[in-house]
C-alpha cells in the first residue's frame, strides 16, 4: 500500500499548527521566508530570538526526524546539487518580489481568506506548473 500520502498530510499538519501557534501567540503570519529576510536584511528588529528559533527548527527537526528513524521520504527532486541551489536561489528571489512564500500566502494566507494570498498562490503554483512542463519538455524530462 503507497502510504507517501501520510507524509504530505503530517507536514501539513505540522506547518499549520505551527502558523495557528504563532497566530494565535503573538498575532504574527508565519510566512517562512519573511522570517529569514527579517534575519538577512536585519528588519527583524527585537523580534530576532524568535526568528532565529524558528529558522534553526526549520534546520533542526527534519534532521532530528530522520535521525530518530523516520526513514528518507522520496521526493523525487533531482540529485543536481547545480540545479538545487539555482532553485532555491529563484524560490527565494520569487519569495521576495511576491512579499512571500507558500506558508505565508498559501497556509496563512488562504486560510484567512486573503485575496491577495489567494491570487499568490495561484500563480506561483501555476508558474512551477509551467516551469516542470517547460522543462520536461525540453530536457525530456529531469
Amino acid at each position: 500500500m503507497e502510504i507517501s500520502w501520510i507524509w504530505g498530510l503530517f507536514g501539513g499538519l505540522i506547518i499549520g499548527t505551527a502558523a495557528a501557534i504563532l497566530l494565535l501567540g503573538n498575532g504574527r503570519i508565519m510566512g517562512a521566508s519573511g522570517i529569514l529576510g527579517g534575519l538577512l536584511d536585519r528588519t527583524a528588529g527585537r523580534g530576532w530570538p524568535e526568528a532565529m528559533a524558528f529558522v534553526a527548527a526549520l534546520i533542526a527537526v527534519p534532521a532530528a526526524l530522520h535521525h530518530l528513524g523516520s526513514g528518507t521520504v522520496d521526493t523525487h527532486a533531482t540529485t543536481s546539487p547545480v540545479l538545487l541551489i539555482a532553485g532555491g536561489l529563484a524560490v527565494g528571489l520569487g519569495t521576495r518580489l511576491a512579499n512571500g512564500c507558500t506558508s505565508g500566502h498559501g497556509v496563512c494566507g488562504i486560510s484567512r481568506l486573503s485575496l491577495r494570498g489567494i491570487a499568490a498562490t495561484l500563480i506561483y503554483i501555476g508558474a512551477g506548473v509551467a516551469t516542470v512542463a517547460g522543462l520536461r519538455a525540453l530536457t525530456g524530462g529531469l
